[in-house]
């Protein structure tokens, strides 16, 4: 009998064992359901990549986190993300004042120039004086929503699109005028041979730091303080070992860290 509940009180005591060090559920990084190439898109097999997949794995393999890519709808992801539907934001969120009121913002780890893309046969800037009475599309939600509204409202009209290719499309299609967005998503578009028939840049917004911020950051619950730090910290660290400018010059011919400026 003695021996029984000794057999009995070990397999608790390893049960018990086992709990302790049981694997903690995985971090869900929130990303835009829609392509937003070269930043994140599915590919044929429906896995996410793109720079901003490699840059938070690694962040999440520097810091030993268990991280799983999670698509959600852009205008709902600060909101999945304040109910505890995903966990962290990498979807080329930038930092701004209006959005800190609801969650907090790791370090920068990109900061790009926004632009206007427009018909090749058309000659127009990127000012309010360029713009006057087109029509801009701009996605919902988004830092450009807000610039546009805030500086061509008087000049142009803005239309919005749930989705950044929706704006694009309606472009070639001549549904509106020009577009606005991150230049570096518009560089992609027009790459694309629907781009390349259609349109070109025709130039960079001036800077406004209030609503455009000072670059993109991935969006936490401001209560997640130790994965705040984690992030900074897995960002410190694959800047500093070469890793972050390995990954980028997979993608890009520049500096993607930028100065000011910019995202969505």
């Amino acid at each position: 009998m003695k021996t029984i509940l000794k057999t009995f009180a070990a397999a608790l005591l390893l049960g018990v064992a086992a709990m302790g060090v049981a694997k903690a559920d995985p971090i869900k990084i929130g990303v835009a359901a829609e392509p937003y190439p070269p930043f994140t898109s599915p590919d044929a097999s429906g896995k996410w990549v793109g720079w901003e997949i490699e840059f938070i794995d690694a962040v999440c393999a520097e810091e030993k986190l268990d991280c799983v890519i999670t698509p959600v709808a852009w205008d709902g992801i600060i909101p999945a993300l304040t109910t505890k539907k995903i966990d962290l934001i990498a979807s080329s969120m930038s930092i701004t004042a209006e959005r800190e009121k609801t969650i907090a913002f790791s370090d920068k780890y990109y900061n790009t120039p926004t632009g206007i893309i427009g018909p090749k046969d058309q000659k127009f800037g990127a000012t309010p004086d360029d713009l006057k009475g087109k029509v801009i599309g701009v996605q919902v939600s988004t830092v450009h929503a807000v610039y546009a509204k805030k500086h061509f409202t008087e000049a142009a009209e803005i239309k919005e699109y749930q989705t950044q290719d929706e704006a694009n499309q309606d472009l070639a299609a001549g549904r509106v005028d020009a577009v606005q967005a991150d230049s570096i998503a518009l560089g992609e578009f027009l790459k694309s041979d629907q781009g390349k028939a259609c349109c070109d840049m025709k130039g960079t917004v001036a800077p406004d730091l209030e609503v455009l911020g000072p670059g993109v950051g991935a969006g936490i619950r401001k209560e997640d303080t130790e994965l705040k730090e984690k992030i900074n910290a897995g960002i410190k660290a694959i800047r500093a070992n070469g890793k972050y400018d390995e990954i980028s010059k997979k993608y890009f011919d520049f500096d993607i860290y930028g100065d000011d400026a910019q995202s969505n």
